[in-house]
């Protein structure tokens, strides 16, 4: 295993050396921003979510903020698959203009709508992501944000028939 460890690999020109790099890792960092802003306030609504509805919502966002939170994983490694760093910005983890941070006063119904609310702007900035890798030639990050597009609006399916 030594001799395996001191070979050294031969120079490799990724694909991804050919790609519109910046506006792609731009719009990943965005989205894994808000993906992790909606992991914590999912967390948040899970762990403080009251009423008739509780154990029904509990469920759900413990499945939805394990799923994002694996997702914020693959995300990341996607930004240093085309050689950029994996950053979140801060500031965007709390309260972006027209959102609310997560309230643990809500009932049940409007933690369930503010989490919908979320979940359909995430699937469409998902959507945009798709657009914008595509126009840069990265079938890769498109594929990516297509199936996070897929589970945001299946998502906001579940919390929508919930809160009907």
């Amino acid at each position: 295993m030594t001799t395996t460890l001191q070979k050294t690999p031969k120079a490799h020109v990724a694909e991804t050396d050919k790609l519109d790099i910046p506006s792609v890792t731009e719009a990943l960092a965005e989205v894994l921003t808000d993906t992790y802003r909606l992991v914590l306030k999912s967390h948040t609504y899970h762990w403080n979510v009251t009423g008739p509805l509780f154990y029904s919502i509990h469920e759900m966002t413990e499945a939805q903020y394990t799923d994002m939170f694996a997702a914020a994983d693959v995300l990341a490694e996607r930004s240093r698959a085309l050689g950029k760093p994996a950053l979140i910005n801060l500031a965007g983890l709390t309260a972006a203009p027209g959102k609310q941070d997560p309230n643990a006063d809500l009932s049940a119904e409007d933690m369930v709508r503010d989490l919908l609310a979320d979940h359909d702007a995430l699937e469409q900035r998902m959507r945009a992501l798709v657009l914008t890798a595509e126009a840069a030639g990265d079938p890769v990050t498109a594929d990516l944000a297509t199936e996070r597009a897929a589970f945001h609006e299946k998502a906001a399916w579940m919390l929508r028939a919930t809160a009907s």
